[in-house]
């Protein structure tokens, strides 16, 4: 946290790597690390390997404002597309691949291990999520925060969902990345702890198991970070458009704080079990903004946009704070106008009938935003 008070937070956005002309996924993460080492001058966003060779990760910085954090999203998505173009490949923000495609492991020890140990779980996964990380000043506040938070969690995969299509189809889920990752073993929502020492537990029973290969792969909804001091927020596609991660990242670092200032006020957590949560996140990967959700404090049925309008409530003192409201604000707007990643894939197979078109423009959009994060020229879906 800085000296004014606003928590520091940043984004891991994972992009899928395609063939620019065909739209199909390209095995070309490992020859764009190589020709990125070579190029990188130790600023900016960072590029990492991920499990396949088809996905890149993209690290942002850890900014205080939301316009650095979004600027930072758009140069690092033209970072790696630079750095994709080099081999014969583009970086799209897509969290599935709509075409069909084989993956191909990145060559390391600890992803061969992950093959062999969770099979064709492993071996098929090809999907890309963002992770947003926002500063804790302590265990004890991220343990407090991660309480306070897992009720609301569902609502920000509705509004990332960004993978309707799968090899060819069409899924009927908005967010089906987020119903694959479900099947690793220890993905999903979190009971409340009430202590560091219950989290801690938690980690070590899992662990204890053997089933896990290592603490890395503890995939909770949201967990304390192993690497910064932050709470990692873990549940979002990597969305289409640049300025709704911005707009998801402002939401988390709101609900961060909103969540801290609860528990150093003693005010308990929202009473919803983890089998209910878990239901509330399937219907919000299946419907994403288009039906009933599951309100995050009733578990009842509402209507999406209710519930979406009890989020912004209940962060929107944070979000006044931090300085983000007309921005996350603007975002819905933009949200309401022309729907989700999901709803513009969809959007587009239903102009042209081809599922390549959807490829050709989930590029198009991912690089057409100027460094502020406005949209600069992306085509309409339903003009033509």
């Amino acid at each position: 946290m800085n000296a004014e008070g606003v928590r520091t937070f940043g984004v891991e956005e994972e992009l899928l790597l395609v063939d620019g002309g065909s739209g199909l996924p390209l095995p070309a993460s490992w020859a764009l690390l190589e020709e990125y080492a070579d190029a990188e001058d130790g600023t900016g966003p960072k590029l990492e390997a991920e499990l396949q060779q088809e996905m890149i990760e993209v690290v942002s910085s850890a900014p205080r404002t939301l316009v650095q954090l979004v600027s930072d999203v758009v140069l690092g998505r033209a970072v790696a597309d630079r750095a994709a173009r080099v081999v014969g490949a583009r970086a799209a923000a897509l969290a599935t691949s709509p075409l069909p495609g084989r993956p191909h492991v990145h060559p390391t020890e600890r992803f061969g291990r992950m093959v062999d140990r969770y099979g064709v779980l492993a071996r098929e996964n090809l999907t890309c999520g963002m992770h947003v990380h926002v500063f804790v000043t302590s265990p004890q506040e991220g343990v407090g925060v991660l309480d306070r938070i897992r009720n609301w969690l569902p609502v920000l995969v509705a509004l990332s969902a960004n993978s309707p299509f799968v090899n060819g189809q069409d899924t009927g889920f908005a967010s089906y990345r987020s119903q694959v990752w479900q099947g690793w073993p220890s993905a999903g929502p979190s009971p409340v702890y009430g202590s560091v020492g219950a989290y801690r537990a938690r980690e070590e029973e899992l662990m204890a198991t053997g089933v896990l290969l290592d603490r890395k792969m503890l995939y909770f909804d949201a967990r304390l970070s192993q690497t910064y001091p932050t709470v990692e927020i873990r549940v979002a596609d990597v969305c289409l458009f640049a300025e709704d991660a911005g707009l998801i990242a402002a939401l988390a670092r709101g609900l961060v704080e909103t969540a801290a200032q609860d528990w150093r006020a003693g005010v308990p957590p929202t009473k919803i079990s983890s089998p209910a949560l878990r239901l509330a996140g399937w219907q919000a990967r299946l419907s994403g903004l288009g039906a009933d959700l599951v309100h995050p404090l009733t578990g009842r049925p509402a209507p999406a946009w209710d519930v979406v309008a009890s989020l912004l409530n209940h962060v929107l003192p944070a979000l006044t704070d931090a300085g983000d409201t007309e921005a996350v604000m603007d975002g819905f707007v933009r949200l309401i106008d022309r729907g989700t990643g999901a709803d513009r894939q969809r959007a587009v197979l239903h102009r042209t009938g081809r599922l390549a078109d959807v490829v050709t423009d989930a590029l198009e959009v991912t690089h057409a935003f100027n460094r502020n994060g406005t949209t600069a020229d992306a085509v309409d879906p339903g003009v033509g």
